[in-house]
């Protein structure tokens, strides 16, 4: 008989919200620029833009701070005299952030009293910093002073030089606050999180110097002899893993985590494609040798064939590749996920969750690639410093399942945003014509249930439209520095009033988009088809020119066939 049952993970694995960020240095980037990615991926999380205007504030003001996931007020703080503008998860002074929670050791997962949760201390940090140090040092300031009231997060924090990856994990409920470890990532490196932790050792720090630009770490005081002072870790300093001692590294943690990371570095590193202990790792084949991969001495006998924390891109990486990595699903590789029965006769790259499942006593896990079908949104933020600020930081925004969206660039001074993009446009429980999340989730839905026919036609549409975007942006850079020159606030102008008009346009075109693709493919039949449009036979009486039935696969029909006796078996003809 077969069975199937659920079975809880600890939160130490697999976190609730899980995430994906792409991270490239100005030195990696073609032309020049650092980019950070991040898809918010929840099953209850809505896409909507973010807009926090700028903003002047009286003495005494103070600030409420909202749990990120669940809307819940946590309390309020001092507001600072002066807010930037921000856009989603971006600046007007181009710093961006995103984050993946790995949750952690399940000792450090509650702090009673503490306030910021990691997406107030987001929020907070980008609209009182320019440079991605100085968020650093706002976040480290922050959980000091009111301690830290979520799991173990990593964030990528980014500017127009600079890009940073940052973890901390708060101290539960032996002392108020967080331990952490903020490192650079060197100039033309890449680097990626994905929902488990990442920085292993590091040199530690006398201090930290925040107007020092030569120093490539930060941390807490206390990151290692908190871990000591409560029996998490027992080696020596030098040989300390934030990483391994903080969340150590499991078969999920490798196999749905940093899997994703090796699905981006694989694709732009040669070293990590070929190594088949990374391949491995991937897989959950964990290994604690005496030495990593590296090379390098391994006394904790920690995991030893995990992933480098960044790696040297054997090209420059433009912003297309950052997209197209994305809406990865593993594919070429043995995680494959267009393969199996799972993916049905459309071979179709998702697996409706749980992620793992029961059968007769053994466990089974489905593959968590970075796209994936409960993405709330995602964005590829850039930040350009050869360009002033009201132009150079563009947040290329998308909603919804990364793989079917559009990413439509939101310049990070605008004043306003689209509408169909706005809080309060719908929501997770309130359908809306005119939601962007609604009308894209139209068509990726659709398409999961015909994805070889259907899929080809979406990343044609997408291409064009993202092209289109491509080639029109040094126009629009270059009509908003003339427009600098005798007044920012006219530029600022000319950026939103692009921004939104794009954005509203997509999801007025999208929306027609998927009217053409449900009428094309109804019913399991194709209909003739040219630019989005049906084609009539002719008689102008609005009868289709020609409709096929594509039917399943030989593979498939075989499948169907198993286990069916002779009930569909059409009798020889005597």
């Amino acid at each position: 008989m077969l069975r199937i049952a659920f079975f809880l993970l600890f939160l130490s694995i697999v976190p609730a919200f899980a995430c994906t960020n792409l991270i490239i240095t100005k030195g990696a980037s073609k032309d020049g620029s650092v980019m950070i990615t991040y898809a918010a991926d929840s099953h209850r999380r809505y896409g909507y833009l973010f807009h926090y205007p700028a903003a002047d504030h009286k003495p005494g003001a103070m600030v409420d701070l909202i749990h990120y996931e669940n809307g819940k007020l946590l309390g309020q703080i001092p507001e600072v005299a002066h807010t930037y503008n921000v856009i989603g998860l971006m600046n007007e002074h181009q710093v961006a952030m995103g984050e993946t929670t790995f949750g952690g050791l399940e000792q450090l997962q509650s702090q009673p009293g503490a306030l910021p949760d990691y997406g107030s201390l987001m929020k907070l940090a980008l609209q009182r910093a320019k440079t991605a140090r100085e968020a650093i040092m706002i976040i480290a300031e922050l959980v000091e002073k009111y301690g830290y009231a979520s799991n173990g997060e990593s964030f990528s924090i980014s500017d127009k030089n600079e890009a940073w990856i940052m973890e901390i994990i708060g101290k539960g409920s032996f002392e108020k606050g967080a331990v952490w470890v903020a490192m650079r990532i060197p100039d033309g490196y890449v680097s990626a999180h994905a929902n488990q932790a990442r920085i292993t050792t590091f040199p530690f720090q006398k201090k930290n110097d925040w107007n020092n630009l030569k120093q490539e770490v930060y941390h807490s005081p206390d990151v290692i002899s908190f871990a000591k002072k409560h029996d998490f870790y027992k080696g020596s300093d030098a040989a300390f893993s934030f990483s391994d001692v903080y969340n150590p590294i499991t078969f999920d943690g490798s196999r749905f985590c940093d899997a994703r990371v090796w699905a981006f570095f694989r694709k732009v590193n040669k070293d990590i494609r070929d190594n088949p202990a990374f391949m491995n790792y991937s897989c959950g084949n964990l290994e604690y040798g005496c030495k990593m991969v590296s090379g390098c001495d391994n006394p904790n006998l920690f995991c030893s064939n995990r992933l480098p924390l960044w790696v040297k891109p054997d090209e420059l990486i433009d912003i297309q590749l950052v997209m197209a990595t994305m809406r990865d699903h593993f594919e070429g590789t043995p995680l494959d996920m267009r393969d199996g029965i799972g993916a049905g006769p459309w071979h179709c790259p998702y697996r409706w969750r749980p992620m793992t499942f029961e059968i007769d006593s053994i466990e089974y896990v489905h593959e968590r690639a970075i796209a994936t079908q409960q993405t709330g949104y995602s964005f590829v933020a850039q930040s350009r410093s050869w360009l002033d600020d009201i132009v150079g930081g563009i947040y290329w925004f998308g909603v919804d399942d990364a793989d079917g969206c559009v990413y439509a660039p939101m310049y990070a001074s605008i004043s306003e945003i689209p509408s169909s993009y706005a809080f309060g446009t719908g929501s997770m429980i309130e359908w809306n014509d005119n939601s962007a999340f609604w009308i894209f989730n139209l068509v990726t839905n659709w398409c999961y249930t015909r994805y070889d026919l259907i899929h080809p036609e979406i990343e044609a549409y997408q291409k064009e439209i993202e092209n289109g975007y491509f080639a029109k942006t040094t126009d629009i850079d270059a009509a908003a520095n003339e427009l600098l020159k005798s007044d920012p606030e006219v530029a600022r102008k000319y950026l939103t009033e692009y921004s939104c008009t794009i954005g509203n346009k997509l999801v007025q075109d999208w929306r027609a988009f998927f009217y053409y693709l449900f009428m094309k493919y109804m019913d399991g039949n194709v209909k003739e088809s040219a630019d989005h449009k049906l084609l009539d036979n002719g008689n102008n009486k609005g009868i289709p020119k020609k409709i096929t039935h594509p039917g399943y696969g030989e593979d498939w029909l075989r499948l169907m066939m198993m286990n069916s006796g002779e009930r569909y078996i059409v009798p020889k003809k005597e």
